[in-house]
């Protein structure tokens, strides 16, 4: 490492460079650093090359702002593909520059998700990649994906993402395959089995999942996931969800009811108000933060979007919540959007990756017909982005929308990161809710049809590995441009 100018202290063994700077007022001060990668072993072979697994999607449309954020969102994919140095064909994601340049199994699996309308090609890398990482049997930990801690703010203690991952691996591996995964990529089938048969062996005779285990707390976002993970881990692996069904309380339909349903749910005084976390023992508890429920909102709509608000639960349970309308994640997730509707959405320690926590909350509001709520959170996400030229960090703090006031991103952030970039992907291909079903020859449209950003035409996307474009009216109404052959409209 070169760095000019030098600088006056250097500690090798604390690796810890210091400069002595002499700043007037309004100045400013560079310091350059070059790295070089000698004596630094193997240097993974980054993924940008002529057959890009992401595929270069272009949006026109009223708004500007929709068209400047999907090529940007696809460059820093683009520019975060990594190869495995041992399984050259598998791409993955990078976490983010510059802080997090190697692969984070949850991030990398969630960024891929939000990539499926760009082709499947991603997400098949990252299944095999992730699922050479599997821990192997015997063990309590036997089928989980591991990863590292994640710090959760003041309120609870640190998470493990080797959670998260392994509850998405199955989910991404599901979705993947009605966007049109090609059967040749069945070998990946007996890992989202050994992933939800650790679901089954982690919640044994209970009802929930704590996280991190053993004895951790149980968070309302990762019974959303477990819920996600058993309903569409049961479309593409129907065996393993079959043997997990008695653990989980009769199936993985009423494992998704009792995990997302009842998660956090509090008796007494305390009961108009909803928790994102708590011990089994009641000995913690931790009261509600919007971030947690827009991530439910999103998984509880990914597993079952037609009954995404149908689950009936506490009333009162979130404030602000009507009294006449039971309790669900999206309809909490939309009353925090209509208390705040004219913010960019502060972001808060809590929060380890809020533009994602956008997207789930736009996609989840969007998916339950909480469409009112779900554009203005749309909207502040894209003047929030123009800010960024952009360029969304993975975590920014809002300000009230005032003349000289811009939303700033934490200095920890990373700005490409794959999550925030995935999340301009998810955002726009939201606005035409694309439902495909490659298996069954049949791609549905579900638009928003109060058309938040106006008309959008979405070209260069994939379905069923070929070009799939789409057009969303001013009126609301969506209309199927390209497709494959044999790919029909659904209702």
């Amino acid at each position: 490492m070169t760095a000019d100018p030098p600088p006056a202290d250097a500690l090798a063994s604390a690796g810890l460079l210091r400069w002595e700077l002499e700043l007037p007022p309004g100045g400013s001060a560079s310091v350059e650093l070059r790295v070089r990668p000698d004596g630094a072993g193997p240097v993974r072979a980054v993924g940008r090359a002529a057959t890009s697994p992401i595929a270069s999607a272009r949006a026109t449309g009223d708004d500007p702002g929709a068209e400047a954020l999907l090529p940007t969102s696809i460059d820093d994919l683009q520019a975060l593909l990594l190869r495995d140095p041992a399984h050259p064909a598998d791409t993955h994601l990078a976490a983010g520059a510059p802080w997090r340049c190697g692969l984070a199994p949850a991030e990398a699996l969630a960024a891929a998700r939000m990539t499926l309308p760009l082709g499947t090609r991603l997400a098949a890398g990252t299944l095999r990649t992730l699922a050479r990482t599997q821990l192997p049997g015997p063990g309590p930990q036997s089928g989980m994906i591991p990863g590292p801690r994640r710090d959760a703010g003041t309120h609870l203690p640190p998470g493990c993402t080797g959670t998260e991952a392994t509850l998405l691996f199955p989910a991404l591996l599901a979705e993947a395959r009605r966007w049109g995964l090609p059967e040749q990529d069945t070998e990946l089938l007996p890992a989202a089995e050994r992933c939800l048969t650790w679901l089954r062996n982690t919640v044994g005779n209970g009802t929930y999942l704590c996280d991190p285990q053993p004895g951790g707390p149980v968070r309302c976002e990762t019974q959303a996931h477990a819920h996600r993970a058993a309903l569409l881990g049961a479309t593409c692996s129907a065996p393993a969800a079959d043997r997990a069904a008695p653990n989980c309380g009769g199936g993985p339909g009423h494992c998704g009811r009792r995990s997302g349903g009842t998660s956090g749910s509090t008796t007494g005084a305390a009961a108009d108000r909803r928790l994102p976390a708590h011990r089994t023992d009641a000995s913690y508890r931790s009261w509600a933060l919007p971030p947690a429920i827009s991530s439910t909102a999103d998984c509880w709509a990914a597993g079952n979007r037609r009954r995404a608000c149908s689950t009936r639960c506490r009333r009162n349970s979130w404030p602000a919540c009507s009294a006449a309308r039971p309790w669900t994640p999206a309809g909490a997730c939309a009353d925090w959007a209509r208390r705040r509707p004219a913010t960019t959405r502060s972001a808060t320690a809590a929060v380890p990756c809020a533009s994602t926590r956008r997207r789930s909350a736009v996609a989840g509001l969007a998916a339950a017909g909480y469409e009112k709520e779900a554009g203005s959170l749309l909207r502040g996400v894209l003047a929030a982005a123009e800010t960024f030229a952009h360029r969304l960090p993975e975590m920014y703090g809002g300000e009230q929308r005032t003349d000289g006031r811009a939303p700033l991103p934490h200095p920890a952030a990373c700005r490409p990161a794959a999550s925030a970039a995935g999340a301009g992907v998810l955002l726009l291909t939201t606005l035409a809710g694309i439902r495909p079903d490659v298996p069954a020859g049949t791609v549905t449209l579900r638009p928003m049809s109060s058309a938040p950003l106006g008309e959008i035409v979405l070209t260069g996307l994939r379905a069923a590995g070929a070009p799939f474009s789409v057009r969303v009216s001013r009126l609301g109404l969506a209309m199927v441009e390209e497709a494959a052959d044999g790919l029909q409209l659904g209702v």
